[in-house]
């Protein structure tokens, strides 16, 4: 998995690429939230368009992720799952607990409204 970031107003913009599949770049995923949430970053959009599989140790970051934004009062939404990773989230009842949306613009209006 590769990822790359960006901050765009006080939202953590996330766009994964590849397998989700909670390696050594899960770690390195959380210690980059960390020192965003830090610097008082609390909301974050995660773009799962190009993540073509996640197992079950890649919800468990996913997982991670949002409680230690929620844990500070923030949000996070996923950005254009694919429909094998909708299915996956469906599946384990995850989709009741993630707010899911099309696109980056989408993203900003949830979460500017939090």
């Amino acid at each position: 998995m590769k990822y790359t970031s960006k901050v765009n107003g006080n939202i953590l913009f996330i766009q994964l690429q590849g397998d989700l599949i909670g390696e050594e770049n899960g770690l390195e995923l959380v210690d980059h939230v960390n020192d965003n949430i830090n610097d008082q970053v609390i909301l974050c959009a995660i773009d799962l368009s190009e993540v073509r599989y996640m197992n079950s140790s890649g919800i468990g970051v996913l997982i991670t992720l949002l409680t230690k934004f929620r844990n500070k009062g923030g949000e996070v939404v996923l950005i254009n799952p694919s429909d094998q990773i909708k299915k996956l989230l469906i599946i384990t009842k995850l989709n009741a607990i993630f707010n899911i949306v099309n696109n980056e613009q989408e993203a900003m209006a949830k979460l500017s409204a939090k």
